[in-house]
């Protein structure tokens, strides 16, 4: 069965990849970065403008104030009116929208190739000459806070996890939601966003990624008339500032009316950005997809499955973040079973990472996942020109999707062991736990 799977994956990637053209990189005169991926399977195009800037670079009492802008950009400039861009989108067959997240900012657009230049010359106006109306900002920031009562302060999951990073994290940026504080986005003013905007909408702050039935000069062509007559703006720069070293185990406890309860347990773990060696962050990859990734890792398999002590289970790393992250293992008990038994049994998991090597199967298991997803990301326009903006906007090579595979084939059993025994250690280590609890008499409400 594994050698018919091989076979099929190989088969299948064969007519994608020779439909795609080689990635070609361009740098404008005024610092903006253009990437360009051909794939001529269809007469689509998926144009992505990434900002780099996000939550992890606000300050304190303006968190939220990248999201809100976000928001603002569809609100209009000296030449198009307010949420005109998303219908001039709209009438071109097109769809349109964006996203912020710790370290970025995108906006995209998915239309006919014949209509790119329409959507760039968008871009580039808002770019430049957004226009920021009070009475827009209030309307929209609402908007905002109501998203945040909804995602996170009535959502237990959401509300465990943003207490979950508020208190693991001491000093770096990634302690702030994304969308912001409640108080903050109270007491934020449109002079906060036209700062913001001032400071990093520029063209040598941005990456334009386009994907699509598209040959790479003539998108080079198009940017340059219509984003390198922009200037660059003055910016300060950001200055980083190290997470203090933890001595010993975080623990919190947050109980709100909830159906179930949930276990976190995080260790702060390098990514490639500050490893001590590039193999470490490979390694912590291979030992991710090993405890808890899929339907074979282990806390799946033992956990779930063999001793039935949660009814899901999994783990989370990302080695190509801006700054050090972590390593987070997920539970949801099973009925009748305690979270001090399921964060028992999530520490044996990782207590048998540690005591021996990882078998030559789970190691080769890892590589046909990688080889999987990359295959299956070709598959898509918008996930392609994403993986490439995420990579630039964190700081990194877009090349360095490439070479993914081949560093993990070289990683070792051993090497993984060394990583889960240097990294997943209880002096890394942060508990959260959500136990339901009952809402206040006459507000009782399902979460």
């Amino acid at each position: 069965m594994r050698l018919l799977c091989s076979l099929f994956v190989g088969f299948l990637a064969l007519p994608v990849l020779a439909a795609q053209g080689k990635v070609e990189e361009f740098v404008l005169d005024n610092g903006m970065k253009v990437i360009v991926q051909p794939d001529h399977r269809a007469a689509v195009v998926v144009s992505q403008l990434w900002y780099k800037v996000g939550s992890s670079y606000e300050l304190p009492g303006t968190t939220g104030v990248s999201h809100v802008l976000e928001h603002m950009m569809f609100k209009g400039t000296k030449k198009v009116g307010p949420d005109e861009f998303s219908r001039i989108i709209a009438a071109l067959g097109g769809s349109e929208n964006a996203f912020t997240g710790g370290d970025y900012t995108a906006y995209f657009e998915t239309l006919s190739k014949q209509h790119l230049e329409r959507a760039l010359e968008l871009e580039a106006d808002r770019m430049h000459n957004l226009q920021l109306d009070e009475k827009e900002f209030r309307r929209e920031v609402a908007v905002v806070r109501e998203e945040r009562r909804l995602r996170t302060d009535d959502n237990p999951n959401g509300l465990l996890w943003e207490q979950f990073n508020a208190v693991a994290w001491r000093v770096s940026p990634y302690r702030n939601p994304i969308i912001g504080w409640m108080h903050d986005l109270e007491t934020m003013t449109v002079a906060d966003l036209q700062q913001w905007y001032e400071q990093w909408y520029s063209p040598d702050n941005a990456i334009l990624v386009v994907v699509g039935d598209v040959q790479p000069l003539e998108v080079l062509t198009l940017a340059k008339k219509h984003f390198e007559p922009l200037p660059v703006r003055k910016r300060r720069g950001y200055k980083a500032r190290p997470e203090p070293a933890q001595k010993g185990v975080t623990r919190l406890t947050v109980s709100v009316p909830a159906k179930q309860p949930i276990l976190f347990m995080g260790y702060k773990s390098p990514a490639m950005v500050d490893v001590e060696e590039p193999w470490e962050a490979y390694a912590l990859v291979v030992l991710n997809s090993v405890l808890g990734e899929g339907d074979s890792s282990r806390l799946t398999s033992r956990v779930v499955r063999e001793q039935k002590l949660a009814v899901s289970a999994g783990s989370s790393y990302d080695a190509f973040s801006r700054l050090s992250g972590m390593l987070v293992l997920e539970a949801v008990p099973a009925e009748g079973v305690a979270l001090e038994a399921v964060e028992k049994a999530l520490r044996e998991q990782v207590a048998s990472l540690q005591n021996e090597p990882i078998s030559k199967e789970e190691l080769q298991r890892v590589v046909n996942q990688t080889v999987a997803k990359k295959v299956f990301a070709r598959d898509s326009l918008f996930y392609q020109a994403m993986l490439i903006g995420m990579r630039e906007t964190n700081g990194y090579d877009w090349k360095t999707l490439d070479q993914e595979l081949q560093h993990i084939r070289k990683i070792t059993p051993r090497q993984v062991q060394a990583v889960a025994r240097k990294y997943l250690v209880d002096a890394r280590l942060t508990v959260a736990m959500l136990e339901p609890g009952k809402a206040p008499a006459g507000e009782e409400k399902e979460p």
